[in-house]
């Protein structure tokens, strides 16, 4: 398991660097590691793929194309229809913080507010930062030109109201 976690990461550190040197920006560094393809389709399908390569800094608690397929059947097809734009930015926004909030910032924090303006609750569980209970970091600090990515195992849903 740890082999495979440190390939993980050597892969995604890897894929985060331009031939140039440079780092390239949050949605660049996600769909060159190839594991966000679900979330680059959504991203692209909100209109948000441009603010997220603006300047920032943003923080994005990146869902893997794995925790996306633990939602309900259909739901991740239902979203990404016209019809059902508004609902999926509020989704993907609820999933980006404004600012660089590094993971040794965040272990200590109990709550982050996402650009959507509803709060995101941060605890540390067996040596694991987790967002509303159910959502872990499994990577942290994948570092863009823009912010940073932490990678989560579930899709954190916004509360409704």
């Amino acid at each position: 398991m740890k082999k495979i976690i440190t390939t993980a990461l050597a892969i995604f550190a890897i894929g985060s660097i331009s031939v140039a040197g440079e780092k390239k920006d949050i949605v660049d560094t996600a769909v060159e590691n190839g594991s966000f393809k679900t979330l680059a389709a959504a991203l692209e399908a909100a209109g948000l793929v441009d603010a997220l390569k603006g300047d920032g800094p943003f923080t994005v608690f990146a869902p893997t194309d794995e925790a996306f397929a633990k939602l309900p059947e259909g739901t991740v097809e239902t979203l990404l229809k016209p019809e059902n734009k508004d609902q999926l930015v509020d989704i993907l926004t609820y999933h980006v913080v404004s600012g660089n909030v590094p993971s040794k910032t965040a272990v200590t924090l109990d709550k982050a507010t996402a650009l959507n303006k509803k709060d995101i609750a941060l605890e540390v569980k067996d040596g694991a930062l987790m967002l509303n209970g159910d959502a872990k970091v499994a990577m942290a600090d994948v570092k863009a030109s823009n912010g940073v990515i932490h990678v989560i195992d579930t899709v954190i849903l916004p509360p409704k109201k």
